[in-house]
Order: C-alpha cells, then structure tokens, then sequence
C-alpha cells in the first residue's frame, strides 16, 4: 500500500483513518430518503428488535419503510416478520427484489437468499463488508422515507463500513442496564461522532419487568444509569423498553409487526425530524452542438449541468479554454466536477480524472440533455469498453500511428 494522501474523497480504500465518507449510491437507491442505522456496543441486548420495532412504529404512521439486515452472520430480521419466501431478481437480472412484509415493510437480508437459513455464515469481514454494499447498491429499493439498517454488534470492520460507505443520516443505539454497559455505550457513541453522525438516541432494551401478579416493576439487572450516561454523552433522548415475554414470543412466531411501539414515538419523531440538504452534483459532458462528443481530448465545450436530488436545476455550455487531453482532468476538477459524460476515452486519462476524484461515464452517444436525464435516473446505457481494438498501433514516440487522424477524426484508441 502507497503513502496516505489523506485525500479521503477520491481514495478507494475502506481504511480506519478515513476522515470523509466515501458514498456509494446508484438509481437503486435514489428513492431512499433517510438512512438510520440501529447499532450496538455488544451483541445479545436486542438491537434486532429495536430495528423491527421502529420499521414497525414507522410503518403504521404512514411511513414507506424498509429494512436492511446488514448482521449478515447473524441475520434475524426475516424470521421476525415471518418472511419465508427467498428474494427474486428482476426481469434483467440486473437487480434483487426486496422481500414485503404484512405490512408493507421492504426487507433485505442474507437469509433470504441462503438456501437453508439455519446454514452459517463463515465469511471473512472484507466479504461481509462486501455483502452489505451490495444490498445496498444492488437491491431495487424504489421510494422509501425512512431505511434502518440492523448492523452488526461493536465498532468493528462492518459497522466502520457502512458509516462510511453508506449516506447514514443518524444513528440509535442499543444497550442493556448492566454496569459494563457505560464504557461500551460510550464507545458506540465515540465511533458515531468520530464519524460525524448523529446519535438520535438511546434505547434500554431489558430496562425492567412489571410483574403480571403484584405490578410492582423490578429492574432485574439493578438500577439504570443510562439517563446519567446519555446526560454525560449529550444525549437527550432516552426510550426504556420492558422485559415482556409477550415481545419474545411474538418474535419469534414471526409477528413482529403486532409488537406495540408507542415507547419509540419519541425516537421516531428525532428520526423524521433530520433535516438533509439536497444532494448536489456536478456533471460535465463532452458537448458538440447538443450531442456527445465522442473524442474526449479534444473536446472543445463542456456542458456543464447542475443537479439536485436527481434533478437538473441549471446548465451552461463552457469552452475548454484550448487544453488538450492532458490538462482537461485538472481543468474539470478546478471547475468542480463530480461526473464526466463522454464518448471514447482512453485508459490514462480515465485513470487521471479518477486520480481527480471524477467519476467517468464513458461510450455515451445521443443528446446531452438525454445522456444526463437517464444518468440521473439510472437508465443511462454505457459502453465501458469505448476505445478501439480492432488495429494495431503504436504510440511510443508520442503520436498516434493507425491513421485515424488523417481526415481530422480520432480513433477512438485511447491517443485523445
């Protein structure tokens, strides 16, 4: 591995001194308006079911709701709302379909595509890693208000890649009322801010059992401090669940969605009450009266297009100022340039505008305003493979050798 450039925007790496998330999004997740991820210091203290109970708090309020299982060696979330069928594709095959619950809750999860659910997991953490970004990107999510995601107990590689990889707009933990529970608490919430996410609130989970023969309430682990570590923690918001035997059986006869959830209405309130700003981004597209130039170096108008939330909101043509291919990188990073939409393109200026942190859409044919639209949406048709192949050539002393320049017209090789 290189020297650290610290330039976390542009760097493919999922290391743990990452200071900027590094986003994955696509057309499949377009729809998805907030993410929270529901986590927890150590295992065994309910985080699945807080998961469920808040899917399902959001659910009956009216709320497009989904679930992402991201505990993919001890994923739950189906069994929980008796989801048995296992996931489909798409007519394309391109993509998953999440399974529905009763209710109208969109789930994804690793036991719905595994054969038998009982098998284990025995994956290493960069596959999990994997795993989860492909629920992510990869799943036909459609329009959701609100995903939560169910991670995995601790602060480890998986929980570390979906607060960078994925836009986590807020985080609940989970805990119980044990004494060791402020150190890890502590830690969870450390790691979110570390991270630069929100920490909604805290859920004790166990909190205490109201005896069904004197109803007296006992705190079968002892007294609660969670309202002292959430005041030490600056958290304000605290939702203190019952053990109930009741919650358990349901569960696990998979009706998860008869479970009463009024003592996380508060919780939801925080969740629905973040305020994102729109996503912004900036597309350039090599311009040639309304159609996509097809020779990315010598390009000599970009059009440049604003967009928020999938939405084009203004578009201005720019000349290239006579750079040739090797200063058009530097050229659209100055200008701030998230996207290129081009025709052919070679390897070394990919590699460049990559090195610029520019994603490249390249083999684009037809109207720019078309090209961006269908970008936009997910539709847009991509030949990654633009540049030519069919002749040999050779490059070595600077110039291009196959006699595709003679009448004035690239190759397509690359040499742009």
């Amino acid at each position: 591995m290189g020297e650290c450039s610290h330039d976390c925007g542009s760097c493919g790496s999922n290391c743990g001194e990452r200071t900027a998330p590094q986003i994955a999004s696509s057309a499949t997740n377009a729809g998805v308006k907030k993410v929270i991820a529901v986590m927890s210091g150590k295992g065994g203290v309910g985080k699945s079911l807080v998961t469920s109970m808040l899917a399902v708090n959001a659910a009956s309020k009216g709320l497009k709701t989904a679930i992402l299982d991201a505990d993919i060696t001890g994923p739950s979330i189906p069994k929980s709302f008796g989801l048995k069928d296992k996931a489909k594709s798409n007519e394309e095959g391109t993509l998953i379909i999440p399974e529905v619950t009763k209710g109208g809750i969109k789930v994804m999860s690793l036991n719905l595509l595994m054969e038998n659910e009982t098998d284990p997991v025995i994956w290493r953490g960069p596959i999990i890693a994997s795993a989860v970004r492909e629920f992510w990107q990869q799943v036909e999510w459609g329009d959701v208000d609100v995903m939560f995601i169910d991670c995995p107990p601790g602060t480890g590689d998986v929980p570390l890649t979906i607060f960078q990889s994925l836009p986590v707009d807020g985080i609940v933990v989970v805990t119980s009322p044990q004494e060791l529970v402020s150190m890890i608490v502590t830690k969870a919430v450390n790691m979110a801010r570390m991270m630069d996410i929100p920490v909604l609130g805290i859920v004790e989970n166990m909190s205490y059992f109201m005896c069904p023969d004197c109803g007296k309430k006992h705190e079968i682990y002892g007294e609660s401090h969670i309202d002292e570590i959430a005041k030490d923690t600056g958290i304000d918001t605290v939702a203190k669940l019952p053990m109930d035997p009741q919650v358990a059986a349901k569960v696990d006869s998979g009706l998860a969605e008869e479970l009463e959830t009024t003592a996380l209405d508060e919780m939801l309130g925080k969740v629905m009450a973040i305020r994102k700003e729109p996503v912004k981004v900036k597309i350039a597209v090599t311009y040639d009266d309304g159609q996509v130039f097809q020779h990315f170096g010598h390009s000599k108008e970009f059009k440049i297009y604003i967009a928020e939330d999938n939405k084009v909101v203004a578009s201005k043509v720019i000349g290239t100022d006579g750079n040739g291919h090797e200063a058009l990188a530097g050229y659209l990073e100055t200008d701030g340039v998230d996207v290129l939409i081009c025709g052919g393109i070679g390897g070394g200026a990919i590699n460049a505008l990559a090195a610029c942190g520019i994603e490249v859409v390249p083999g684009v044919t037809g109207s720019t305003d078309e090209a961006v639209r269908a970008y936009l949406s997910g539709e847009l048709s991509v030949n990654m493979t633009p540049n030519c192949n069919h002749h040999e050539h050779d490059h070595g002393d600077g110039g291009c050798h196959c006699g595709g320049h003679d009448d004035g017209e690239s190759c397509g090789c690359g040499c742009h």
